[in-house]
């Protein structure tokens, strides 16, 4: 694919993630539009020159007519919703995701019958802001983003997929949406309840705890200043996922605890920490090549590469 392959985008929910999205789409040459069902936010958009409208058949029947790839940028209780008006006014369109689970998404799209053009994404990127106010076109550079790879995929939808995260400045892993979410669940939505947790910690001590509060607890709960529904949105539908490490994390914390108690010592949680952390640190993303979408095994070499730490970065 290249630079003139490119096609026009429709971007379905113009918050934080999609707008920025839509502007970092625009701004590499894709022609988009947006739809959002806040009119504030549709005005917000319009005033910063980007074409947005509250009329959703009105942007999928110009989807429908442009061959436009289809972003779903809304939270995933909105997403059944979004796909019945795809099904209703462009079925044919390719279709994508930023939601940030992605076993529920495809889910919801084969109830729809859309699975054929379907690949799943999700940028991992974001801030606490939230709105069109929030947006901003740099939002995924460098960042990860989560291309689908599961079998049956359509080699031209995914090709298209991971073109726009690259032409928004992200590099794409390929990964399968069961290995996904499990992988969130540790990285994206475990630290969402342990920042909840830690905030609360925090307030229960208090002005003066308050008033000490520094570094530590201001790094470690910065995403608890993201809207509670828009967090429970973020995790609840990963509840399987999240609940198995959830167990391994309290378990953890109780060995912590039982040392703590028993012998003053905190040293078993502490190097354990700061090894994982080094280890994170020290990660290196490579770089996948020599892969032909649609070639023989083309799907399986890339949820091979993905698993060990491989990214796209051209087609």
């Amino acid at each position: 694919m290249t630079a003139d392959d490119r096609t026009a985008l429709c971007v379905l929910g113009t918050g934080l993630i999609g707008g920025s999205l839509l502007r970092a789409a625009t701004a590499a040459g894709w022609y988009g539009w947006g739809y959002n069902r806040s009119a504030p936010g549709v005005a917000a958009a319009r005033t910063s020159g980007f074409d947005v409208t509250d009329d959703l058949p009105e942007a999928l029947s110009r989807a429908a007519a442009a061959d436009a790839l289809i972003v779903v940028a809304v939270p995933m209780p909105a997403v059944s919703p979004m796909l019945d008006a795809i099904a209703e006014h462009a079925p044919d369109c390719r279709l994508t995701d930023v939601v940030s689970v992605k076993a529920p998404v495809a889910a919801a799209v084969r109830r729809y019958g859309l699975e054929a053009r379907y690949v799943g994404g999700h940028p991992m990127a974001g801030t606490a802001e939230s709105g069109w106010q929030a947006t901003d076109p740099e939002l995924f550079r460098n960042a990860a983003w989560a291309v689908g790879v599961d079998p049956g995929t359509d080699p031209e939808t995914w090709t298209r997929v991971t073109r726009l995260a690259l032409d928004c400045g992200a590099v794409a892993v390929p990964v399968i949406a069961s290995e996904h979410d499990r992988a969130v669940a540790r990285i994206s939505h475990l630290p969402h309840v342990l920042a909840e947790a830690l905030a609360v910690a925090g307030a229960r001590g208090g002005d003066l705890a308050l008033g000490l509060a520094a570094g530590s607890f201001r790094d470690g709960t910065r995403v608890a200043g993201t809207a509670p529904d828009l967090v429970r949105a973020i995790c609840e539908p990963n509840s399987d996922a999240l609940l198995a490490v959830l167990d391994e994390t309290l378990t953890a914390l109780t060995e912590a605890r039982e040392s703590l108690s028993a012998d003053t010592s905190l040293a078993d949680l502490t190097a354990a920490g700061h090894t994982a952390r080094q280890r994170y640190e020290s990660a290196e993303r490579w770089a996948i090549t020599d892969i032909e979408p649609g070639a023989e095994g083309w799907l399986e070499k890339l949820q091979e590469a993905g698993r060990a730490g491989g990214v796209v970065t051209a087609l």
